[in-house]
Parts: structure tokens; C-alpha cells; sequence
């Protein structure tokens, strides 16, 4: 993660926390969404959000976007590998996990001239290595 959308992707988080720790539930979830918006692109960072978002959806006592959390966070790493996620997706239940969205206009600098498609060979390797292991080492 280039260190522009990391220090802006750590802004959003620590403002969603603050947000929280004041009470203001429905603040911390808008700064989910744009770190969510801002680290979809990278893995960890994708699923970081989505854990946020689960924790936050079970203090709120939401199965519906506590459910959808939870598929977002399995369905996460097939789709990285892949090298798809929907751009500007907010990542919230209350969309479609599938529904790409504008990217708001102060996020779009930091994510200029990234595409999650790079190394996409790389993670086919991967995934080809993986594979190729299990069979190996089954029994």
C-alpha cells in the first residue's frame, strides 16, 4: 500500500474509532466505509475493514449487516485472488457486495494508477502452488 492511501486509510480508521468511543455509531460506520473504500484493494487491509464493520454490527445488535460482514470477510480472499473487488464499493450490508460505486472525489487521488489486476499472475502462481501442494500432502 503506497504510503499516501495507508496514512489515509489509517485516518479513516482511527476516526471511526474515535466516533465509536463517543457514540456516534452511525459516524464510525461512514469512516468504515470510506477505509473500506480506500483498502479494498489490498487484502488485509479489505478484511480489517469488514472485521470493524462485524464488530460494530454486533454492538448495534444488527444480525442483518453482521451476517453480511461475515460474507464479505470469507468472500473476500476468492476475489483477490481472482483480482476483482468492486471499485468504490462502500462494503456495507446494505449494498451489494458486487455493486461497484463512484469513489468519492477527496479518496480518488489516493487510489490513481492502482489496479488490483497487478500481480494478478503472481497470485495465479500462488494458487497453482497451493493446489499442486495439497495434492502432494494429502492423505
Amino acid at each position: 500500500m503506497k504510503s499516501g492511501v495507508k496514512a489515509a486509510f489509517a485516518s479513516e480508521m482511527a476516526d471511526a474509532r474515535s466516533a465509536e468511543a463517543a457514540g456516534d455509531l452511525a459516524l464510525a460506520k461512514h469512516h468504515l466505509e470510506r477505509a473500506h473504500i480506500l483498502g479494498q484493494r489490498w487484502y488485509a487491509a479489505h478484511v480489517k475493514t469488514h472485521f470493524h464493520m462485524l464488530r460494530l454490527a454486533l454492538k448495534q445488535s444488527d444480525s442483518k449487516e453482521a451476517r453480511g460482514q461475515l460474507v464479505r470477510m470469507i468472500g473476500a480472499g476468492p476475489f483477490h485472488m481472482a483480482g476483482w473487488v468492486p471499485v468504490g464499493n462502500t462494503g456495507g450490508a446494505d449494498v451489494s457486495a458486487t455493486l461497484p460505486m463512484p469513489i468519492p472525489s477527496d479518496l480518488q487521488s489516493h487510489l490513481e494508477g492502482h489496479s488490483l489486476r497487478n500481480g494478478l499472475i503472481v497470485r495465479g502462481i500462488l494458487v497453482v502452488m497451493l493446489f499442486a501442494a495439497y495434492l502432494l500432502f494429502r492423505q
